[in-house]
């Protein structure tokens, strides 16, 4: 009954958004642009925050960055069968990235996260800790760039969004329960029109000594594939995107990424429309010997002003094994809740953009339901980053205007 209210609540925002910006007269074209020019200079006023160099003609160095990231929560958990409450330090990571004869680009960035990877999230080990990401890519076109090296795993639109943009407190169930993250990889993407794409075969294991990670090939392979089409004002809304993304795995014993499905599948529609957002993405993992499971996750967002915006997620997955389903590491699991073959969770939450994405605060409370238990969790997160924008659909490095000022 909870989680009907609070998906009723979120479509209720979402609407009262657009009914709000549809009473906006628009402003002639001149002045928009320069209005949106104005109101991005305020929400962000760091743009290039991390860049050390840009230099579009010059013959070998073109653009060097410093790039990393702090993510820090304090959160409450209670649920039917225990509670947990304390400070985590999420991620900490630092890094570079260069681009060199115009066309190659060059990534490093190395993670330190919790000492020993224990359970104990507030044991924070500053030192490295491996990579998330190092690789090498090469643009021989827009329609094609070819990248070799350590990558993050892109299935699900849920999954691509970077961590430096999520906007609820941690990815939705299903998308965590692939084990989804960085592994060495050969990727290629591209843009034709309004179609982009990106398929890469990947190794199922990686680990803080990246020698033994790109040369050890026993933990099996995945294949990815992503596409995406800009429907742009089709819809009737400002922007619109669908994405459809697959994978399938051939996981050994030695797997540590990717290795709960066989395969899986993921469609996303990703609208926008003057304040308001809504991404709806449904998912299927097929192929666990404990069931099949399918999720439905449901996000809508409503900037209230340019630096504060109201969010809500719906999920609802369902899996056809009694134990096919697995509560969220962070912070379910640490409140009671275990496994269960039909999970709902609801979301509502208040992000401020102190400096648009670079500097964030985020408040939320999210209630969960599975197995016959449930949890409440509510947590107080700080987000901060500096280096290059991701590039993609929302909220991708995306604010929209606040439908007040």
């Amino acid at each position: 009954m909870l989680t009907r209210i609070l998906a009723h609540s979120f479509i209720c925002l979402l609407a009262a958004g657009l009914t709000a910006q549809t009473a906006t007269a628009p402003l002639p074209e001149a002045k928009e642009a320069d209005a949106a020019g104005r109101r991005r200079a305020a929400v962000e006023p760091f743009p290039n925050l991390g860049l050390l160099h840009r230099d579009d003609k010059a013959g070998v160095l073109n653009e060097l960055w410093v790039l990393g990231r702090y993510h820090g929560q304090y959160h409450w958990s209670e649920g039917s069968n225990g509670d947990d409450d304390g400070w985590e330090n999420r991620r900490f990571r630092l890094g570079t990235q260069m681009r060199l004869f115009d066309n190659l680009t060059l990534h490093a960035q190395s993670v330190s996260g919790s000492k020993d990877n224990t359970p104990d999230f507030g044991d924070f080990d500053p030192e490295y800790n491996g990579f998330t990401e190092l690789w090498a890519g090469w643009r021989f076109h827009e329609s094609f760039m070819l990248t070799v090296g350590q990558q993050k795993h892109r299935f699900t639109h849920d999954r691509n969004v970077s961590s430096r943009y999520i906007n609820t407190l941690e990815r939705s169930l299903l998308t965590n329960m692939f084990r989804a993250d960085y592994t060495p990889a050969v990727t290629a993407s591209g843009r034709f029109g309004a179609w982009s794409y990106y398929t890469g075969v990947f190794t199922n294991a990686t680990g803080r000594d990246m020698g033994t990670a790109f040369t050890e090939f026993d933990s099996g392979q995945s294949v990815i594939g992503s596409i995406t089409r800009d429907l742009g004002d089709s819809l009737g809304t400002d922007s619109a995107f669908l994405n459809v993304s697959a994978v399938s795995s051939d996981a050994t014993a030695e797997a540590t990424n990717l290795n709960y499905f066989d395969t899986g599948l993921a469609s996303a529609l990703i609208l926008t429309r003057g304040s308001c957002s809504l991404v709806s993405e449904v998912t299927a993992g097929l192929g666990n010997r404990n069931g099949d499971a399918f999720g439905l996750n449901l996000q809508p967002g409503w900037f209230l002003t340019d630096k504060w915006q109201v969010v809500g997620r719906y999920q609802y997955a369902r899996s056809d094994g009694d134990r096919g389903l697995r509560a969220q590491g962070r912070y379910e699991r640490l409140a009671g809740m275990t496994t269960g073959d039909e999970y709902q969770a609801g979301y509502v939450g208040l992000n401020h953009f102190l400096a648009g994405y670079r500097v964030r605060m985020l408040y939320g409370v999210e209630y969960a339901s599975l197995g016959g238990r449930d949890c409440w969790t509510a947590a107080v997160m700080f987000r901060f980053f500096f280096g290059p924008h991701s590039r993609g659909p929302f909220p991708m490095g995306d604010t929209l205007p606040g439908t007040f000022f």
